[in-house]
């Protein structure tokens, strides 16, 4: 795919050529706005919003990371959610599990093994680490799904977020920490690495 030539084509108002760019990143923006949310219907919307607010906002383009300017969009577009659950605010619904196959997951899950047993655990512990970014602040949750999650970089992160990059930093460090904290009350599920001293003692 030559994205440069698409996003030209694009920004003259070529649809097709938009259609194929969302076709390459539609992954990656809902499992984003899947885990800011946390809602599979609530991330649908904010994808597809995101996807329309960035056909729009095409010419604004000015080249570096297209993949980071599209997250940015697509992290607004959660945003926007959050304000309106906060003005109707409903029972949040638990997360359903994931299939393992479209998620992308962060290094600290990777696990290369296959086995039923396995794949019930990983399951499991995906369900207790979107109950763990749910906990976190929305500006909070962004970068470690941004970092952690997409793989960008830090200076990829401050720029999808418009944020200094001192504060990335900042923000991605306590947001793991606290991560670690409340993954703690799910310590059987963690690998061993990860587990409080105490616990790996006994």
């Amino acid at each position: 795919m030559d994205e440069i030539a698409l996003i030209q084509l694009a920004q003259k108002g070529d649809l097709d050529s938009f259609n194929r760019l969302v076709l390459a990143y539609q992954d990656a923006l809902f499992n984003t706005t899947l885990r800011i949310l946390g809602d599979e219907d609530l991330a649908a919307d904010a994808t597809q919003e995101a996807f329309l607010s960035a056909f729009r906002a095409i010419n604004t383009y000015r080249g570096g990371s297209f993949k980071a300017w599209l997250l940015r969009i697509a992290t607004n577009a959660c945003y926007d959610e959050l304000r309106r659950k906060q003005r109707r605010p409903t029972t949040p619904l638990e997360p359903e599990t994931d299939d393992g196959e479209e998620m992308e997951s962060p290094r600290w899950l990777a696990d290369p093994s296959d086995s039923p047993e396995e794949e019930l655990e990983r399951e499991e512990l995906e369900h207790a680490i979107q109950h763990c970014l749910n906990d976190l602040p929305a500006d909070f949750r962004s970068v470690v799904v941004l970092a952690d999650i997409q793989g960008l970089d830090y200076r990829e992160v401050a720029t999808a977020l418009r944020k200094p990059l001192g504060t990335i930093k900042s923000r991605l460090a306590r947001a793991r920490l606290r991560l670690r904290e409340c993954l703690q009350g799910f310590r059987e599920l963690l690998p061993a690495a990860f587990r409080l001293e105490e616990e790996r003692a006994t």
